[in-house]
């Protein structure tokens, strides 16, 4: 990896930095308790751990954001996540050696994410992350969720670096659209969550990688 070729890294963080589906299926199921509903196995949610909220919500009782139930369940949901943000969240295998691997090659990396402050700052705080990354970037730092590409614009102006030099690396659709419509690459994290839509393969990514100690082998390809 050269920091002349390769501008900046950046990294979306559930599913792809972190694996964070624990502790969402662990808040799913309190709440799920507390309306009387049978918990669901971690198997069965972990897919749809990259929607947040909704995504959880929809496995744990099928509805929409549409429904009149909806808005009180996510509020609980919130607040139980908060409660156990970091209990059985860990950064992904082989991710912190990728990490040091970055910061020794003086390759800048940041974070995307569609997780909104209140819960990526004490998370990052407590994976040992906050200082390291060059910019975080939240759900709500910006006007605009993923798939719209001002988040990653944000990030690449932040850390001064042209968007066209900047990779993204995710494990969602959007997280692809995100990147080509900031003029980005895009690295799918096959490792992660992907979703419940169309295969990774066909979401048109610059590469793939199943293990973040792959990611140097793709940068070179690009």
């Amino acid at each position: 990896m050269s920091p002349a070729k390769h501008g900046a890294i950046l990294f979306d963080l559930d599913g792809t930095l972190a694996d964070t589906a624990p502790d969402l299926c662990g808040a799913l199921n309190q709440l799920l308790t507390e309306c009387g509903r049978p918990p669901m196995p971690l198997a069965r949610t972990r897919r749809y751990t990259s929607s947040g909220a909704r995504g959880m919500i929809g496995a744990g009782f099928g509805i929409t954001p549409d429904d009149s139930e909806y808005a009180g369940l996510k509020e609980r949901f919130l607040d139980l996540y908060a409660a156990r943000l970091a209990q059985d969240t860990r950064l992904f295998e082989g991710m912190e050696q990728l990490l040091h691997q970055l910061d020794e090659a003086a390759i800048p990396w940041g974070i995307v994410t569609n997780k909104i402050a209140r819960f990526t700052d004490p998370l990052l705080q407590a994976l040992g992350l906050a200082r390291r990354a060059r910019v975080v970037v939240s759900g709500d730092t910006t006007p605009h969720l993923k798939p719209h590409p001002a988040p990653l614009l944000h990030a690449a102006q932040a850390i001064e670096i042209d968007p066209i030099l900047c990779f993204y690396v995710g494990d969602d659709l959007r997280d692809v659209q995100a990147a080509h419509a900031a003029g980005m690459r895009a690295i799918v994290a096959m490792y992660g969550y992907l979703g419940d839509g169309p295969a990774p393969e066909r979401w048109g990514g610059d590469a793939s990688i199943g293990h973040p100690r792959e990611l140097p082998r793709a940068l070179r390809s690009l």
